[in-house]
Formats: structure tokens, sequence, C-alpha cells
């Protein structure tokens, strides 16, 4: 593998098309495409100014890398890489990828990041502000999640997550084959209009969480005492460890709730068949 150590490089696709190359303590200044169609690359220490410094690179380990607000939309078509130890200023990373696994990563602007990347495991990973990660993805393997920004997890198919701490708006929407391990859920509208949903040991908080689902399974999972109008027209299968405040419209399946029940609202809205079974043990 060839070295590139300690340089400095700025202007227009000064790294282009290179391939089996280790960089260590490199700085990309400003410019852009810094590193573009390039192959079985590796990247420590260095420091990233300037836009688009990624893109379309097949093989690459990135570690102990910073990523600078101005080099937004870093990291786009790349398949296949590992990124350890790095922290992340800019938004609208990672995009249309395939294979990508994440160690101990921050991203401090999490906008639009995550789009349609196939394969995506996570291991501590922090997002803070920012709108719409995750969307579109697939096959997600994630353990350590930590985020504030809002909408995600938008359009994603067959995800595992486990301790995860998500404090957002509308997430969740218009998944299928999600399953979400010992987390906790804070956001508004929590999985509308999502198929196999299940969730295991979480707690949720948040209006109107999982309703229009299709295939909701809830194990041993406790709800915070504002979180109401729940399960509207979904049909689900739910075993509930506390108090629930408030029951509405459920369309079918069961709920059982080790604890009370504040109220359930059954009214001319409900869709059929409109036989759920609800009871407190």
């Amino acid at each position: 593998m060839n070295l590139i150590k300690d340089k400095i490089f700025g202007g227009e696709r000064p790294l282009f098309a290179v391939k089996d190359t280790r960089l260590e303590n490199i700085t990309i200044v400003d410019g852009e495409s810094g590193i573009k169609f390039c192959r079985n690359m590796e990247a420590d220490g260095c420091k990233f100014y300037g836009k688009y410094p990624w893109w379309h690179v097949d093989g690459s380990v990135i570690t102990n890398c910073y990523f600078a607000a101005g080099s937004r939309s870093a990291v786009w078509y790349s398949n296949d890489m590992v990124m350890k130890d790095c922290e992340i200023d800019g938004p609208k990373f990672f995009r249309e990828m395939k294979n990508l696994s994440l160690e101990n990563v921050k991203i401090n602007d999490a906008d639009e990041t995550f789009w349609r990347v196939d394969g995506l495991k996570v291991r501590n990973l922090k997002l803070h502000e920012g709108t719409y990660p995750f969307m579109f993805c697939e096959n997600i393997d994630a353990d350590g999640l930590e985020s504030d920004s809002k909408y995600v997890f938008q359009y994603v198919k067959n995800a595992v997550i486990r301790n995860a701490k998500i404090v957002t708006k509308d997430a969740f929407w218009e998944t299928e084959n999600v399953t979400i391990y010992d987390s906790i859920l804070d956001g508004e509208y929590l999985g509308w209009h999502s198929k196999n949903l299940r969730l295991v040991r979480c707690h949720i908080a948040g209006e109107q969480p999982l309703c229009y689902i299709d295939g909701l399974t809830l194990e041993d999972c406790t709800f915070d005492a504002a979180s109401d109008r729940c399960f509207e027209d979904t049909v689900l299968d739910a075993t509930i460890t506390g108090d629930i405040t408030n029951i509405k419209n459920p369309r079918s399946g069961k709920i059982v709730v080790r604890g009370k029940i504040g109220s359930v609202t059954i009214d001319g809205n409900i869709l059929p068949p409109a036989d759920c079974d609800i009871r407190e043990i």
C-alpha cells in the first residue's frame, strides 16, 4: 500500500483516482472532491475542510479523522466503508452507499444524513440536530445510538436497533420490519403507517404514538403519562408494563396492561373489525 503523509492539499480533485493508498495526517483545506473515484483507501488522523471530499471510493477505512462544517455532503457513493473514532461537523453525509460500518462516531449536524444506505452497522453513534437522518435506509444493525435529530428513520426497511435514546418528532414513519430493544423513544406520532414494528422493553413518550400500524408488537414496554390516543387504527399484540393514559380506537388484536388504563376511547371513527381485546391484569 502506498503512503502519503503530512501533506496539505487544496483545489479540485487533488487525489483523483488513486488506489491502494494510506493517508496519514493529511489536510484537505478547500476546493472540491479531494478524494474521488478511488479504491482501497485508508485515512488516519486526517482533516477535511473542502466540499465533497470522499465520493465514489470503494473499500475504505477512516479512523481518527475530522470533517469540518465546510465538508458538507462529504461521503457519497462509496461502498464497503469502515469509519471509527471520528467527529463530523458537516451535514448531508453518507448517501447512496452499501455496507457502511461506524463505531464511536459523533455527528454534530445530522441534517439529511444516511440517505439510501443499504447495509448500515453502527456502534456508539451520536447524532445532533438536523432533520431526516436514515431516510430510505435498509438492513440496519444499530447498538448504542443517541439522537436528538428530528424525523429519524423514515421509510426504513429491515432494521434492528438496541440501546438507543432517541428524542425526536414523527420518527419511524412508513417503516417495514423494524425491531427495537431496550430503548427510550421520545417523539410525537411515533411509528405511524408502519408494518411489522416490534418494540421490546422500550419506554415510549410523546403524543399519539403507534397509530395506523399493520402488525405492531409490544413486549414489556412502558409509557409516559403524557402519551395518549395510543394505537388508533392499529393491529397489534401488546404487553404493557405499568399504566397507560389512553387507548383510542385500536382496530384489532390484543392489549394486556400490567397496570391501570386511564381511559379507552371507542367512537364512531373506529375501523372494522373493531374487535381488539383490551384488559388489565
